[in-house]
């Protein structure tokens, strides 16, 4: 059963968050976990492991820094 959500609070500093970035990281990440899914289907469940791993690592730096570029933009705007 779905939630809905009737208000978000976002912070300020996300206003300037490249949500289409975030959308395409996350996009990559999904067909990896389908890459992921073929190579274990295929007998080679190490490769498949190694594969989700490294994707995680990068998607968390690449999310991580989209947020820390929206924070730098919104200190710029604010005078920081």
């Amino acid at each position: 059963m779905s939630k809905k959500v009737r208000s978000v609070r976002v912070p300020k500093e996300f206003e300037t968050l490249n949500l289409s970035g975030m959308i395409r990281e996350c996009e990559k990440h999904l067909r990896d976990i389908e890459s992921a899914t073929l190579l274990k289907q295929q007998g080679n469940p190490d490769a498949a492991e190694a594969l989700i791993k490294a994707r995680q690592q990068d998607l968390g730096r690449k999310v991580g820094k989209l947020v820390w570029e929206a924070r730098v933009q919104f200190g710029k705007t604010r005078g920081d």
